[in-house]
């Protein structure tokens, strides 16, 4: 068994996270037919079958799945040797894996980016936006790098580093305008537009507005997928959502609505980087770190001008 290369192994792992052929071969940016011929090889030099396949999707093999636990170690070493060549050079070059919360994304890597590539000429950035048990599970597994993410994760083998802290605003129908501010328990009486399942932000805007008393039942909520998509349902007389400070610039500027800062209580989230404790990078992911406040304090900075 002398013909296996580190690209089929990456090949394999796709395949097997993602169980579809044409969306593993986009995540590897190669063409559908030079991934199944890779795998096919793979499965010649093995001597077994890797995976089950049925229709549109495909399943590993019992045999597969003990390999896969093989290969992942072996990807993740490999990964790890590129990340202690990388920490001893000067400066942060080559590739670097970001995974961003979609509440966070659209409104932070502009700047961010900007910032890291001005300071870091050699970084190759590579941006993963989605839901925060998936950027964990990513994380540990060492398919990135670090992740921005709302705090506390509390994962025993990640560090945390605090960002930021920003504020929830509310935003309901232009026509609402200059009526009292609600309450969290009006709120609960009131139709909520917030996130479907799965995003943090609607776990904290509930939480909100439960205040520790009686739960939001699924009939007062409507589920969205964005937080664009919120605002223009409250444009269109649907309701009234939270959302954050942050995104306030960007999705606000087409709709009609009216946004309100609370009071005291004041909802918020403390946005922060995580990373795996045991990452070489880690002396580099801390200035990281640090440009990232940078440029969320300058956008905060921004923001309260405009509002001036």
């Amino acid at each position: 068994m002398t013909n296996l290369t580190l690209k089929q192994l990456r090949y394999f792992e796709a395949l097997a996270r993602h169980g579809h052929f044409g969306r593993a071969a986009e995540a590897c940016s190669i063409s559908q037919p030079a991934l199944s011929m890779q795998i096919k090889t793979l499965e010649e030099e093995l001597g077994g079958d890797l995976f089950e396949r049925g229709g549109r999707q495909v399943r590993l093999t019992g045999f597969g799945e003990e390999v896969a636990r093989r290969i992942g170690d072996i990807v993740r070493s490999i990964d790890e040797l590129e990340d202690y060549a990388r920490a001893s050079r000067d400066g942060l070059v080559g590739r670097l894996r970001v995974g961003v919360i979609p509440t966070v994304a659209p409104y932070l890597l502009p700047s961010l980016i900007g910032s890291l590539t001005t300071l870091h000429d050699g970084v190759d950035i590579h941006v993963r936006e989605t839901q925060t048990p998936k950027l964990i599970q990513e994380l540990n597994e060492g398919r990135l790098d670090l992740a921005i993410v709302a705090l506390p994760i509390s994962e025993p083998s990640l560090t945390e580093f605090a960002l930021f802290t920003e504020s929830f605003v509310l935003v309901r129908p232009r026509e609402d305008e200059g009526k009292p501010l609600p309450s969290p328990e009006a709120l609960r009486e009131m139709k909520l537009l917030l996130l479907e399942e799965g995003h943090c932000f609607r776990e904290q805007a509930l939480s909100f507005c439960n205040a520790g008393t009686r739960p939001v039942q699924p009939r007062d909520v409507l589920d969205a997928s964005s937080l664009s998509t919120l605002v223009q349902m409250v444009d269109a007389g649907m309701g009234v959502t939270l959302i954050p400070e942050m995104a306030v610039p960007v999705e606000t500027r087409s709709a009609s609505v009216s946004i309100v800062p609370f009071g005291t209580p004041q909802p918020s989230r403390t946005i922060g980087m995580v990373w795996r404790k045991t990452s070489p990078l880690a002396k580099q992911l801390l200035e990281i770190a640090e440009v990232v406040r940078q440029s969320a304090g300058a956008r905060q900075s921004a923001r309260q001008l405009v509002q001036a």
